[in-house]
């Protein structure tokens, strides 16, 4: 199927490795120009650098570090520069550190909302009137977690601040759709990237178990039996992305292999 992506240009955050680096690389494939940022200089050059040579598309990178709001607005502005206007907007970060309440600090929970909640605003501030300048509606998606609509043992922080990114998704879809500007969010389950593995790591130190023992647990409660691939993520985030998806908005799909128990 052609998605229609063709031409446009794509900002995504947080691109160097990943969920990131998996949805540049699915618009990449369907003709998209992109725009990718991550606070590792290196592995943001290496991932551009992988791209060009896959898919005849331009890259432009830039280090930025999503808590710091001149970082932001420096990287939109080489954007302008380069491309004039944007057609889809990937909001992504790092996830915040693992714990329970009564181990978690106070600062913890402002670097989290910092992380989380304040990277989207302020990329969206940033990077919305450069979809605006198109006139012709845009894409705006969110990465987020399923912990949106199940929360997760030990990720308080991201259990906490997740929801409230949700929140203002479905708000602003409301807001832009007389502009035709989509938003969304995505909300992948286990998918197997290198947070997966600091994630087993960190749940092997806390129980005394073996790695091994941790990651074959995780994956007996995924009922297709194993960890998302990184490329299934970035074609769905490719689908809703693109006009095939043009009258999704103001919602969050769950990719997980049906790990969530929730019905909704």
């Amino acid at each position: 199927m052609d998605l229609g992506l063709k031409d446009k240009v794509a900002v995504v955050m947080a691109a160097s490795r990943g969920l990131g680096k998996a949805t540049a690389a699915a618009l990449a494939a369907e003709g998209c120009h992109l725009a990718i940022a991550s606070r590792e200089a290196g592995r943001i050059q290496t991932a551009a650098e992988d791209l060009r040579q896959l898919y005849p598309v331009q890259v432009l990178t830039g280090t930025v570090d999503v808590t710091q709001p001149d970082s932001i607005d420096a990287f939109a502005r080489a954007v302008e520069q380069r491309y004039g206007a944007v057609d889809i907007l990937i909001h992504n970060s790092g996830g915040p550190v693992p714990g329970t309440f009564d181990v978690l600090s106070v600062e913890q929970f402002q670097q989290a909302v910092d992380l989380l909640l304040m990277n989207v605003v302020r990329a969206t501030k940033a990077f919305l009137p450069l979809i605006r300048q198109r006139k012709a509606g845009g894409c705006i998606l969110t990465i987020t977690s399923i912990s949106v609509r199940e929360v997760i043992p030990n990720l308080m922080l991201s259990n906490s601040v997740r929801a409230a990114v949700t929140g203002w998704s479905k708000t602003l879809a409301r807001e832009l759709g007389p502009e035709k500007i989509r938003v969304n969010c995505v909300a992948p389950g286990t998918i197997h990237t290198e947070r997966i593995e600091e994630l087993v790591a960190a749940g092997a130190r806390q129980s005394g178990r073996d790695p091994t023992e941790v990651r074959l647990n995780l994956q007996s409660r995924i009922p297709l039996g194993r960890f998302g691939r990184p490329e299934e993520f970035g074609a769905a985030m490719a689908f809703l992305a693109s006009d095939r998806a043009s009258f999704i908005s103001g919602v969050t799909l769950v990719v997980d292999g049906a790990q969530m128990c929730t019905v909704t």
